[in-house]
């Protein structure tokens, strides 16, 4: 899952980031409401931690690009102690939760664990499609009633597209998802061809169906349709 975390005190903005990338998380980090800005209307998230009081910005108008532009995108604002004011318009503004500082990176992680299981897993522990069933807490996989043994990347991967599922995916986008902003700069692409034929090789394996589609010119997609 690819966050981006929006804080101006560097200490913790580097801090919450080395906490959840020890998560598993893919983190980006924007110290400014510019470079947040910048980065929203370029890249896709999965969910933004954002801090709604920002020196060179209303976090707040973050929060309206964020639901105007990728509404599927979760947002956890980050606000002051005494700000009720600025909670609630969040929350009436399309906010998924809020956390008050100071606070425990343990507790921060929990919320987006949670936050991600209503967006993405529609509240469930685990996400099953068909035969697959993958379990994000331990990160592990079963098909056809048979532990599926990947590697972290191919892991996920397959979580990527199956919360994707049915939608067209570019090669250019599941880069990024994985790997972080920063791969847009690559030459090219050609490492995720690896990837797909290494993950269709270890579902075919295990008796599971091929849901893997490439979609000549675009992309790929996971569906059973």
């Amino acid at each position: 899952m690819k966050l981006l975390i929006v804080e101006d005190e560097l200490e913790l903005l580097n801090s919450t980031c080395s906490y959840l990338q020890k998560e598993d998380f893919i983190c980006e980090a924007a110290p400014t409401y510019f470079e947040a800005e910048d980065k929203l209307i370029t890249y896709k998230y999965d969910i933004v931690i954002l801090d709604i009081n920002l020196p060179d910005g209303n976090g707040l108008d973050l929060l309206k690009h964020i639901k105007e532009n990728n509404p599927e995108t979760g947002v956890l604002i980050v606000s002051a102690k005494n700000s009720l004011d600025d909670k609630l318009k969040g929350l009436d503004l399309g906010a998924d939760d809020y956390i008050t500082k100071p606070f425990h990176l343990a507790e921060l992680n929990s919320r987006v664990n949670s936050l991600i299981r209503r967006r993405k897993f529609e509240g469930n522990k685990n996400i099953i499609f068909n035969e697959i069933e993958i379990d994000p807490d331990a990160k592990s996989v079963i098909a056809n009633n048979k532990p599926l043994e990947l590697t972290k990347k191919e892991y996920y991967l397959l979580l990527y597209f199956i919360t994707n599922k049915n939608r067209v995916l570019t090669k250019e986008g599941i880069a990024e998802h994985l790997w972080g902003d920063n791969i847009d700069m690559v030459d090219n692409f050609d490492f995720i061809y690896t990837h797909m034929r290494n993950l269709r090789k270890k579902l075919k394996n295990n008796g599971a169906n091929d849901y893997l589609q490439t979609i000549y010119g675009l992309g790929y997609k996971f569906s059973d349709q």
